[in-house]
């Protein structure tokens, strides 16, 4: 799987808080009230953003086990310090070869975020066997599903924006990822297995103010461009130079689309 730095996970956690849908976590939470201690797995837990947003809304007892296979950013994820109740187990483990082996053993729900538009269709279809197999509900957060508004507009945002989603659509180590469909793939699929699925936008909504991260996506997305060589250097270094100017000037704005899952077994609610 294609990595991502612990410097741009932290920078992107305060504005996956504010996107999760609330109507969504709501369901994952009323879901779980019922227990009296639950067991979760996170799927490429990253730094651990996925527990810190949930676990202070669920019972007092839990026993996460955090996957990934950067071992930098699990250690950085188990090294934070949980509320009493919580335990936090490290499983460093390639999802892609290793699955199976992770969802094993007794387990309440399944968490992922930003992870199945990196993910190929045959990659969720083995996700959604096992987990219906299982019978345990997923909570799937944070999923770009393709939509991205840009203010003030430039001529070249449409272009851009095509060739940032054909991007999204290359191999990140799962084979040719869903990109912007995986959303709907999912609800669909788990529906198919029998599931029912409540969903939600949970777009970033990024202002003049979030510099930091508006540059790193700028940047991201150039990068992006001149790897398929959809455009001109020219035309892209020309777009990602008025984007900057913009950042610097306060007057730039980004909305970028995403979509919040929750799937579970008909009749456990």
């Amino acid at each position: 799987m294609t990595g991502f730095s612990a410097d741009w996970l932290a920078l992107r956690e305060p504005h996956d808080v504010r996107a999760r849908n609330p109507a969504v976590l709501d369901a994952v939470v009323a879901s779980l009230k019922r227990y009296a201690s639950i067991r979760i797995v996170d799927l490429a837990c990253g730094t651990g953003s996925t527990l810190r947003a949930l676990s202070p809304r669920l019972p007092a007892r839990q026993n996460w086990r955090l996957a990934d296979n950067d071992l930098g950013l699990l250690a950085r994820a188990t090294a934070t310090t949980h509320p009493a109740g919580v335990s936090v187990t490290a499983v460093p483990l390639d999802l892609n070869r290793d699955l199976e082996a992770v969802l094993d053993g007794p387990v309440d729900l399944i968490t992922a975020s930003a992870l199945l538009d990196l993910v190929s269709e045959a990659w969720l279809e083995r996700l959604a066997v096992e987990i219906a197999a299982r019978s345990i509900p997923l909570y799937a957060a944070l999923s770009y599903d393709g939509r991205i508004e840009l203010g003030p507009a430039d001529p070249f945002d449409a272009a851009i924006i095509a060739a940032v989603n054909a991007h999204q659509r290359t191999d990140k180590g799962f084979g040719p990822s869903l990109g912007p469909a995986a959303a709907s793939c999912a609800i669909a699929r788990f529906e198919s297995l029998g599931y029912s699925v409540v969903h939600g936008a949970s777009d970033w909504v990024i202002g003049p103010d979030d510099r930091d991260i508006q540059m790193e996506i700028f940047a991201g997305w150039a990068s992006a461009v001149r790897e398929l060589g959809d455009l001109s250097l020219a035309d892209t270094v020309g777009w990602l130079t008025r984007r900057r100017d913009a950042v610097a000037a306060g007057s730039s704005s980004i909305c970028i689309g995403h979509v919040d899952v929750f799937a579970w077994p008909m009749g456990t609610r």
